[in-house]
């Protein structure tokens, strides 16, 4: 029985099929492909409308070798499997996606000779920069000296300040939760937070502290530093209600979880007489609560995202931004302060 063959997969377009249709020479069709600034604007054109139309794909891993780069980059990261890794690594993946980079991920697990290791490995695949993701906002130390290569921190500084990091401005994120609890009518503010070995735990508070003093309050008790889990939460909330506050500022979505369950306990309706409001917006912890949680978005995807542009920039020669670029969180009003949020 005969049947019929396939089709033949039609031809790739190449370069010169471009070159031709478009009436130029090669050379001018691979620089206005290239965006290169001796074609005028009315031939660049014409090229781009002739590999349209021919469905011209351009050799990204050719193009990458005669600019002198790999078209690949490595994301380090100490924490894999944690809440504020993958949100970071997701949003700097979206950004290297958008610009046709291949990503090596490589997860160090916290071991100074398994991140050696996994530096060493990346700068023999030639990658053209790195990211170092941090499990927390402690600085932590440089990744290693005269690497050849750009490297953007993100989440954690290095403690060289001089270089490129994005971190989320926790003071002002602080600030901002008390001007909503204040904005809401709360006078009578007190704040649990977790360890105060933590940066995040201390900018915080300092954080706190400030926007309470520039309303001409004082914040009620000291600030409660404990653990970050919900038991601390429903621990330290007894002394709390002894204070009489009428806002409790919680350090994370884990310990505002317990200081919602001990003021269900003790009969207290949030937000009418107490509002609780927290960090992370840590949608496994905020799930569920009741009241839904007011919290403080960390803006993760977006350090992961802009730590990726700016490598990019750094490549690209076109940086604007050195040193430590502080974004700043955002605020997520639920039913916790205010009622049918």
């Amino acid at each position: 029985m005969v049947t019929d063959a396939p089709a033949p997969l039609p031809a790739q377009a190449r370069l010169r099929d471009v070159a031709q249709a478009a009436g130029v020479s090669l050379a001018t069709a691979s620089k206005a492909l290239n965006g290169k600034n001796e074609v005028n604007a009315s031939t660049r054109q014409r090229v781009q409308e002739a590999a349209d139309r021919l469905g011209f794909v351009p050799n990204t891993l050719v193009q990458a070798m005669l600019q002198g780069r790999s078209g690949t980059v490595g994301l380090i990261t100490n924490d894999l499997d944690g809440r504020f890794a993958m949100p970071i690594l997701m949003g700097a993946e979206d950004a290297f996606g958008a610009g046709k980079m291949s990503v090596f991920l490589c997860d160090a697990r916290e071991d100074a000779i398994r991140e050696q290791y996994h530096l060493t490995a990346l700068l023999g695949r030639r990658v053209d920069g790195i990211i170092v993701v941090g499990s927390n906002t402690d600085q932590r130390p440089p990744l290693a000296a005269r690497i050849p290569i750009p490297v953007v921190y993100a989440y954690a500084p290095s403690t060289d300040p001089g270089d490129a990091a994005v971190i989320v401005d926790e003071r002002r994120g602080g600030a901002m939760a008390v001007e909503h609890l204040i904005a809401t009518g709360r006078r009578r503010i007190a704040h649990i937070s977790g360890d105060v070995s933590y940066t995040a735990a201390r900018d915080r508070a300092a954080g706190a502290l400030a926007a309470c003093e520039d309303a001409g309050l004082t914040m009620v008790g000291p600030v409660r530093y404990g653990t970050w889990t919900e038991a601390w939460g429903r621990a330290a909330t007894p002394a709390v209600l002894a204070d009489r506050a009428d806002a409790i500022l919680c350090g994370s979505d884990q310990i505002a979880r317990g200081v919602l369950d001990a003021l269900r306990d003790a009969s207290v309706s949030v937000p009418d007489q107490v509002a609780v409001a927290s960090f992370d917006n840590w949608e496994p912890m905020i799930a569920g609560t009741r009241p839904s949680l007011t919290s403080m978005d960390m803006q993760l995807g977006l350090i992961g995202k802009r730590a990726a542009e700016r490598l990019f920039e750094i490549l690209s020669g076109t940086e604007t931004h050195s040193g430590i670029e502080k974004l700043i969180p955002r605020l997520v009003v639920r039913g916790s302060t205010v009622a049918g949020a």
